[in-house]
């Protein structure tokens, strides 16, 4: 085949709402990672929670997203993707506007009659229930709304989109937060979601295939997660790898309240966050191929590593650029064991189950960020705060990663599910 005629097929291969969802997907992802970069700041500084509550809210507001992830695709699926979609950006508008008000004097009766610290934790659900139907929606409309001979190319267009979003979120918060208040971060963000609510209104149609399956209830859902947790080797699994995640996700929790009251109060975090995401989408290709003959298992191994010491230069020269030689470092991890985690979990799944096992892999995601904020927040506090030692909150974060290493270890050489799912 000849590149014009490929070049063709790809042109000619994708209907006109698998274009609007994935555009949407990208301007959720901005809002998302906009609102993720600046929060635990904007909790800390701008409501004056202490760090405890403020890194402990912050780590739950990353971490229902990932719970509810498990049974957004039913619920997508019983909804229909333009309704589901519809519903989540309606959601999502309202959801960062509120978070950009709680401050705001028309709150003030609300506050003055609910304790804050409730009223902002209801709020931060919130957005989670918008993106739990965004992500299936988007994925089942990829899929249905792709011809056969290029939906491998539709998926790599749908997490191209997915990066840059997660790209430009940070770099636009920064943008908004040195041209105004932090607030108005989140009203961009809800301003964007809001637009992508009429995009879908306009120009998505529901795509249908009929050759696709029953779709699984919220029953069906419910017998799935027994399923897993009937095997306790996986869900051991999965509770060891959270503990990479509770590692990774200090880079949104502490890292930007560490900067702000150990190195520079005026750096701005949110800028330094966009670091993450560039690395991702600059070395990818480069480190997938220089992985690529390695074992699945053992690339989720190096990877957690990898991540694992990636605050060292931090502790070594507390410094802004120490500070982005550190996001790359842990860049670098995510970039090995990310896509081999979920070939993985896609290979040790029981036939006929891969999509259930492939729902519950997001679990450590969910467990490692509530987990990450009260831990951090407590290493913020008790070695910052009470023995002005603030690097130890780093070499503490540092050897959680390692054990999770060496428990990885252990599994794989002990208690591994499927020696053969390594390919």
């Amino acid at each position: 085949m000849t590149f014009s005629q490929r070049f063709e097929e790809i042109r000619t291969g994708f209907e006109r709402p698998f274009w609007v969802a994935n555009i949407s997907e990208l301007f959720e992802r901005l809002s998302y990672y906009a609102v993720f970069a600046v929060l635990a700041r904007y909790l800390h500084e701008g409501l004056h929670f202490d760090v405890q509550r403020a890194s402990s809210l912050t780590g739950m507001f990353g971490g229902w997203v990932w719970f509810l992830a498990v049974i957004g695709g039913a619920v997508a699926d019983r909804l229909g993707f333009r309704r589901a979609l519809s519903l989540a950006y309606l959601i999502l508008s309202l959801a960062y506007f509120l978070m950009g008000s709680i401050g705001s004097p028309w709150l003030a009766p609300l506050r003055s009659h609910v304790p804050l610290v409730g009223l902002v934790a209801f709020i931060l659900i919130l957005p989670a229930l918008g993106v739990a139907l965004v992500k299936p929606s988007v994925v089942g409309t990829t899929a249905r709304a792709s011809k056969e001979n290029v939906r491998s190319v539709g998926y790599s267009i749908y997490y191209t989109l997915v990066n840059v979003g997660s790209t430009a979120g940070p770099l636009l918060a920064s943008w908004a937060q040195n041209h105004g208040i932090v607030e108005n971060v989140f009203r961009i963000a809800a301003l964007s979601v809001f637009l992508m609510l009429f995009l879908v209104l306009l120009l998505f149609k529901e795509p249908r295939r009929a050759d696709e399956g029953e779709q699984a209830s919220l029953r069906q859902v419910g017998k799935n997660f027994l399923t897993v947790l009937s095997n306790p080797r996986f869900m051991l699994f999965l509770l060891i790898f959270s503990g990479y995640w509770i590692v990774f996700w200090q880079e949104f929790i502490a890292l930007p309240l560490y900067i702000s009251a150990y190195i520079d109060p005026k750096a701005d975090t949110a800028r330094i966050l966009a670091t993450d995401p560039i690395a991702v989408i600059s070395f990818t290709m480069v480190i997938g191929f220089l992985t690529k003959r390695m074992q699945a298992f053992h690339a989720v191994v190096l990877g957690t590593l990898i991540t694992s010491l990636g605050f060292i230069p931090l502790i070594l020269h507390p410094s802004v650029w120490m500070a982005v030689v550190t996001l790359v470092v842990i860049a670098t991890g995510e970039i090995i064991q990310a896509p081999r985690y979920y070939d993985y979990i896609s290979r040790l799944a029981p036939p006929g189950q891969q999509g259930t096992y492939m729902g519950f892999a997001f679990l450590p995601l969910g467990i490692g960020s509530f987990v990450a904020g009260p831990f951090s927040g407590w290493l913020m506090h008790h070695f910052g705060e009470e023995l002005h030692r603030p690097q130890m909150v780093w070499w503490s974060v540092t050897a959680v990663g390692v054990a999770t290493t060496l428990l990885l270890w252990i599994y794989d050489r002990l208690i591994r599910i499927d020696k053969s799912a390594t390919a």
